[in-house]
């Protein structure tokens, strides 16, 4: 019996996953990229962006040029709040590079090699 409680924690995901969706100006999707990947976010995914928010709010958050784009990104919940901090940093201090950033905790992932490919674990990868 103890054997088997063991194999269990030893499978159990070592991490939580979150997704971070940020919307930038669609000028600085290439910068906004490469600082998510800084916190080790191994997939991300942009695209443009169009809504129904008012102008004052767009203005508000610096998002008043006409182009927008979405950035999906998964990372994983240790450095969501350090990215966070560094992506509000950089809207309120880049010109042109206002956005708004929020989370969507993931509840489960299906597969390890799934899970360690997002989670930036290199202890998955079969060699």
């Amino acid at each position: 019996m103890e054997e088997k409680k063991k194999s269990y924690v030893k499978n159990r995901a070592p991490e939580k996953l979150v997704m971070v969706v940020a919307i930038v100006n669609e000028s600085k999707v290439r910068y906004y990229t490469n600082l998510i990947q800084s916190f080790e976010g191994n997939l991300y995914l942009s695209m443009p962006a169009s809504g129904t928010s008012e102008k004052a709010i767009m203005n508000y958050v610096s998002l008043n040029r006409s182009y927008r784009s979405a950035i999906f990104s998964i990372v994983r919940e240790e450095k969501v709040k350090d990215l966070l901090e560094a992506l509000e940093e950089n809207f309120n201090k880049l010109k042109g590079g206002g956005g708004i950033a929020v989370t969507v905790p993931l509840s489960s992932i299906i597969g390890t090699l799934a899970y360690g490919f997002l989670s930036n674990d290199k202890r998955t990868i079969k060699k």
